[in-house]
């Protein structure tokens, strides 16, 4: 989580310009490219310091599983990207999927997700939840009549991918997240395929978002990560103190890494998704290929992801 006083960034730079600036803070040495921190803890210099940071009273890095100056260049550049209000990095994406319910969900609270899901995240919805007495209700995301069923009742979060996982269904995240606010749930987005660089759910009313790091924004095989964005009293609040006594940190090194992916990100994610227009205009003139999903041919302007074209998957 980004100390505050670390947020030395503008809103106003362009795209960009974030991915290759966005957060950052050099140490007095002025390094050319960010600092990697692999210490575990800090030094104060008197124990009245050392109280007051471990009391929360004074600003300052305490232990490297709560916060880290890597990691926080990494956080405040994803934050900016997304426009959020906080953001909390985490060591896979799966970590920050689990840690965004996990949070404040409990016994007896109703979540709400489609049936088209990444297996792990299926797994911790459909598995992992009704162990702990949560009501789960799995729904046809691109039935908005089934969510108006689902979404019927009081229930304390809605969690979708879109597009899903690998089957690239799309979920009208402004109509979801409309009815899903008016029961009281907290949409969470795993927006992994869509990328910062093409979809904005928190622009579409979703809550919070979430992204395995691992994929696009490292997007060379090099690391694992992952990351969870919201308003700044959800991830102070809420997430924080989950993830500061759970521990799903994220490595200073792989911070670095991703950091070093969010240069290019933009870059990359253009030059694939031509590829994958490309490819999905070849298959689908071919006699051999029956079914060719691509949500680059359907999308519509109110999701916001016209300009979406992802991978293809060939029945």
């Amino acid at each position: 989580m980004a100390n505050s006083d670390k947020k030395a960034s503008t809103d106003a730079h362009g795209t960009a310009t974030k991915l290759v600036r966005g957060g950052l803070n050099r140490s007095r040495f002025k390094e050319t490219s960010e600092a990697i921190y692999m210490n575990s803890g800090f030094v104060y210099d008197t124990a009245e310091e050392a109280a007051g940071r471990f009391k929360g009273e004074n600003d300052g890095y305490i232990y490297s599983r709560y916060a880290n100056p890597t990691l926080s260049i990494f956080e405040e550049r994803m934050r900016l990207l997304e426009g959020a209000g906080g953001a909390l990095g985490t060591a896979s994406g799966m970590a920050a999927v689990n840690a965004a319910l996990m949070s404040f969900v409990k016994a007896g609270d109703h979540v709400v997700a489609p049936k088209a899901l990444f297996g792990s995240c299926l797994y911790i919805i459909d598995e992992v939840l009704p162990r702990f007495g949560v009501n789960v209700t799995l729904v046809n995301g691109t039935d908005l009549d089934q969510w108006k069923n689902a979404l019927s009742q009081p229930t304390s979060a809605v969690f979708l991918e879109t597009p899903s996982n690998p089957t690239l269904e799309i979920v009208d995240i402004a109509a979801v997240s409309d009815m899903a606010h008016k029961v009281g749930a907290t949409v969470i987005v795993d927006n992994v395929f869509a990328t910062p660089i093409f979809q904005k759910p928190l622009e579409l009313g979703a809550d919070v978002v979430v992204y395995s790091a691992t994929k696009h924004i490292d997007g060379q095989g090099r690391c694992l990560g992952g990351i969870v964005l919201g308003s700044e009293e959800f991830i102070e609040e809420t997430l924080f103190p989950y993830a500061k006594h759970t521990g799903p940190a994220l490595s200073p090194f792989n911070a670095w890494n991703l950091l070093k992916g969010l240069e290019t990100l933009d870059l990359r994610i253009e030059k694939q998704t031509d590829n994958a227009e490309n490819i999905a205009e070849f298959l689908s003139n071919s006699s051999k290929v029956k079914r060719v999903i691509y949500p680059g041919r359907t999308i519509t302007h109110r999701l916001n992801l016209q300009k979406l074209k992802c991978a293809v998957e060939v029945h």
